[in-house]
């Protein structure tokens, strides 16, 4: 048998075999049961698995390429208190992911070559595959644009001021005429600073009624638009990320249709969990609402952007379906506890979710709001692919799968979490899809 617990992607390459268990493959179009052999760490034929390897029982489990994260705040260098490179990558492996991107609002920022290559050193004995997104412009104060050639050869793969958009049209033109060249994807969080104000949620009725400052839909459209036309003019690739409203997926749509190089995601929480959550409700976007207000106000339902609402939500779900929207990202944003059990409108923004990003998605594929394949390619091969990672369950390929099963049921509690932080406003609760394997670049990485 294969020991429980965490490995290592300095391990040595796994030789196992899956018996009876649903191979479910976005990139070759495969669902179906059958045996899956890995020897030495790559996919081969069940057949030739040495006699003592480790045999699974996969009935009832699926296997799926490993996840891809595009989206994770590891908080190395300097909030260690909140997250490690070890702590969030044995977190990512508990969630079924073998990539995750490291976003660069750290302290110190990720604007230097050498800052890459600490941080990628750092993440070659964890859990899972530690990718960079360095920052876009020097210390992520949004002036001057950083060197982004020198940091695309240190191992970046992509760049973002994440926590804050490039703020001017100038400095926007001239990081993507530098990234054009580079086959790097500008990673923008779409916030016009001014339009956004002090706002803490949605602007909007539920806003009102807790007399909490408004955060406008706006505020996340003006930038979509005008990094879309950006994109258009100089025929570089932007990667919008933690889209909120309904409006954003429009203008993208229609960019996608006119050529523009432009992909997008989508975190779980803005997919579940309507800004309803902030009065008390805690039922899912595709549920009836189910209001407690003694649950109103949660610290840890702030995130930036906010919340958003039940028809944004479904929007977002269909973007998925139809494949306007490109990934699953979580987002993944750990902070420890006296930086959220403050008054909701002091709270820091963001919530973990590298293991609940698949359990939210199955509770929508449950509800009948995402198809499972769907669920399965933006979890996985679509964002791979951003960054320029293969993604297949292929005989012949390196090993790289999550196998989870979909009926299983797992509370969300504090000793349950790998995280080093436990910010969700999902502790209590009892969430579908459990993590039974993780396999990541041939090796184990997590064993339920």
């Amino acid at each position: 048998m294969i020991d429980a617990g965490f490995g290592r992607l300095t391990d040595p390459p796994a030789s196992l075999l899956l018996g009876g268990v649903r191979v479910l493959d976005p990139s070759a179009g495969t669902d179906e049961v059958r045996d899956v052999g890995i020897v030495d760490g790559r996919l081969a034929d069940p057949a030739t698995v040495p006699a003592g390897a480790p045999r699974i029982d996969g009935h009832g489990l699926i296997a799926a390429p490993g996840f891809c994260d595009l989206h994770t705040h590891l908080r190395e260098p300097g909030d260690a208190a909140a997250e490690t490179v070890a702590s969030g990558a044995q977190a990512a492996a508990r969630g079924g992911y073998t990539t995750v991107c490291a976003m660069p609002n750290t302290d110190p920022p990720i604007d230097s070559p050498d800052r890459v290559r600490s941080l990628l050193d750092a993440g070659r004995d964890a859990a899972c595959r530690v990718r960079v997104i360095g920052s876009v412009t020097v210390g992520r104060e949004g002036m001057a644009v950083a060197d982004l050639e020198a940091m695309a050869a240190a191992g970046a793969s992509g760049f973002s001021d994440d926590g804050a958009s490039v703020p001017s049209a100038d400095t926007a033109v001239q990081a993507l005429r530098a990234l054009a060249g580079l086959d790097r994807p500008l990673v923008e969080h779409a916030e016009d600073a001014d339009l956004a104000g002090g706002g803490v949620m949605r602007a909007g009725r539920t806003a009102s009624e807790l007399g909490l400052a408004g955060w406008p839909a706006e505020a996340e459209v003006a930038v979509v638009e005008r990094d879309l036309a950006l994109a258009a003019e100089t025929g570089a690739r932007v990667h919008l990320t933690h889209l909120s409203c309904a409006a954003s997926l429009e203008a993208i749509r229609r960019a996608k249709a006119d050529g523009v190089r432009v992909t997008c995601d989508v975190t779980p929480h803005h997919l579940a969990m309507a800004e309803t959550w902030i009065a008390g409700d805690r039922a899912f976007s595709w549920d009836e609402p189910r209001r407690d207000a003694t649950l109103a106000f949660d610290p840890m339902c702030r995130v930036n952007p906010p919340l958003t609402t039940r028809e944004d939500a479904a929007a977002l779900l269909a973007g998925i379906v139809d494949g306007t929207i490109d990934a699953i990202a979580t987002d993944h944003a750990p902070h420890p506890a006296e930086r959220k059990l403050v008054p909701f409108d002091q709270a820091a923004p963001g919530l973990i979710g590298l293991e609940t990003a698949l359990s939210l998605g199955l509770a929508a594929v449950e509800a009948g709001a995402l198809p499972l394949a769907a669920l399965v390619a933006a979890l996985s091969s679509r964002p791979a692919a951003i960054i320029g990672e293969a993604r297949g369950l292929v005989v012949g390929d390196v090993a790289d799968l999550v196998v989870f099963d979909p009926s299983a049921r797992w509370r969300v509690d504090r000793p349950t979490l790998a995280s080093a932080s436990t910010n969700t406003p999902l502790l209590g609760m009892t969430l579908p899809g459990v993590v039974r394997l993780t396999i990541a670049d041939g090796r184990v990485t997590y064993r339920a």
